[in-house]
């Protein structure tokens, strides 16, 4: 009786402690709006969104639209989805990121606008996730003070899948430590 009971409390210790460290992570689906992943906390990372699925963001209650795609990226329409976030009433900023080599510039940038309690929650997008997964992994690593595999293991779930945008995060993250 004595060991099944220490049993029981040694797995219900392991479950508590695991799930506690755990952040939730959905993926609902989003009309306009690809590789949809909420965080619950003040986050959502995505891929493409269209200037239709500005306004569904919006009903989702997010207060700022973070978008990381180069006006140049084929399908990406930056001056539709600001001009449908300014109709929506939901603030929009444009940051620019190239996957191949991201400006830490544009990272600071980032963090200044997530960081800003009136921005929050925010929705982050590029084309695919990959960048809006990296940058919230910066923001996770450098202003939260995770470690990196905490960090990384939300990020994967996000869907950074990337090497080279993993790299960069950490990179990023070691040089600028507080």
């Amino acid at each position: 009786m004595t060991r099944s009971l220490a049993v029981a409390a040694a797995l219900t210790l392991t479950l508590g402690v695991g799930s506690a460290l755990a952040q939730t992570v959905t993926k609902p689906v989003v009309a306009g709006v690809t590789n949809f992943s909420k965080l619950d906390t003040t986050i959502a990372c995505a891929g493409a969104t269209t200037p239709a699925g500005v306004a569904e963001v919006k009903k989702m209650g997010y207060k700022a639209i973070i978008n990381l795609r180069q006006p140049s990226e084929p399908g990406a329409d930056i001056e539709g989805e600001a001009a449908a976030a300014k109709t929506a009433g939901i603030k929009f900023f444009s940051f620019p990121v190239n996957g191949a080599s991201p400006d830490p510039a544009t990272v600071d940038q980032f963090l200044a606008a997530v960081g800003e309690p009136a921005n929050q929650p925010a929705f982050v997008h590029c084309a695919s996730g990959q960048r809006a997964s990296a940058f919230w992994m910066i923001k996770r690593l450098v202003v939260d003070g995770w470690d990196t595999e905490k960090a990384g293991t939300e990020a994967a779930a996000l869907g950074l899948t990337s090497p080279a945008l993993k790299t960069f995060a950490l990179d990023y993250a070691a040089s600028h430590k507080k």
